[in-house]
């Protein structure tokens, strides 16, 4: 019984354990990063962490005061970090995106770091085959399957 209630006890700390950072990196000499979570601006330029859980359709963009709220008429950086629970596939996935209304506005780009190091995209024209043009275009999904993964996005690269 103590060794169940143990066990248990740990696996919610664990589960609240579970933290998550998005830095942004802006080489452009213009423009506001923006982070978009749940509807709410949660960064305009500072790191943001969410250490109750993961980060569920965040968006991120620059705004260059062309931008919409939700990015429209800008490259966008759409991301979902959590940690895998039910094996691969149910972690983290982040894309850029030129679906309209979104469109090329500057570079833009993404890698995760503290897991999945390396794995990213950049996007460095209206053209570019890293992005989603169109919704069905789920092949340029990044994923990670690292717990506790962070996310910097560039601009400018």
């Amino acid at each position: 019984m103590f060794k169940t209630h143990l066990f248990l006890v740990a696996t919610v700390v664990a589960v609240k354990a579970e933290t998550h950072t998005i830095h942004f990196v802006n080489r452009c000499g213009f423009g506001t990063p923006t982070l978009i979570v749940g509807g709410r601006v949660a960064s305009t330029g500072d790191d943001f962490t969410c250490s109750t859980g993961g980060i569920l359709g965040g968006i991120a963009y620059l705004q260059t005061g062309a931008c919409g709220f939700n990015g429209e008429g800008c490259t966008m950086v759409e991301t979902t970090l959590i940690n895998p629970v039910n094996g691969p596939g149910s972690g983290s996935s982040t894309d850029i995106t030129l679906i309209p209304p979104h469109s090329f506005s500057v570079t833009t780009g993404f890698g995760y770091y503290n897991g999945c190091n390396g794995a990213g995209a950049d996007c460095t024209n209206a053209n570019c085959g890293t992005a989603k043009h169109k919704s069905s275009d789920s092949f340029v999904q990044v994923a990670c399957q690292d717990n506790n993964v962070n996310l910097v996005v560039t601009f400018c690269d």
